[in-house]
């Protein structure tokens, strides 16, 4: 028996031993793969990420708009663009900005316009469709709209 008693234990130590070292191991695996995965999409991220467009020159709509409005009410809106640096010097054509913001404003109610939020809402559904309308071979031409006018009647 005495044989036996020695061997078992001496035989249980080293299967402790290397159950725990395997364990150490594979956490250690998991920690760096996470570790270095996640470095690697944070440093990716980073470097594929746009710079900021730098402000240009303002292109103005020459004439305010009349907007129709649900319930017979009416819209007054004037414009203008902040166009990009990268668009260059040149005044961008406004026809198109123009009807994009006919199509956005016409059949609001004016209580949908008359806060805060309805105003901005309204006009970053605008300012979105804009600058997709003015982006050419992936250089965008407008960043912002400012409200020149803006009476609801």
């Amino acid at each position: 028996m005495s044989k036996d008693d020695k061997s078992t234990p001496a035989e249980a130590a080293p299967k402790k031993s290397k159950k725990k070292l395997l364990i150490i191991i594979v956490a250690a695996v998991v920690l760096l793969g996470g570790g270095g995965g996640g470095a690697f999409y944070m440093l990716k991220s980073k470097s594929t990420a746009k710079p900021a467009p730098v402000k240009g020159i303002v292109t103005k709509l020459e004439n305010d708009l009349t907007i129709n409005l649900a319930d017979g009410h009416y819209l007054k809106l004037g414009f203008a663009m902040q166009e990009t640096a990268a668009a260059g010097t040149e005044v961008v054509d406004t026809a198109e900005a123009t009807n994009l913001a006919i199509e956005e404003y016409t059949g609001k109610t004016v209580a949908e316009l008359s806060t805060e939020k309805g105003r901005g809402t309204a006009k970053e559904e605008l300012l979105a469709k804009i600058v997709t309308a003015y982006t050419e071979k992936k250089v965008q031409k407008v960043m912002d709209l400012y409200y020149t006018s803006f009476v609801t009647q």
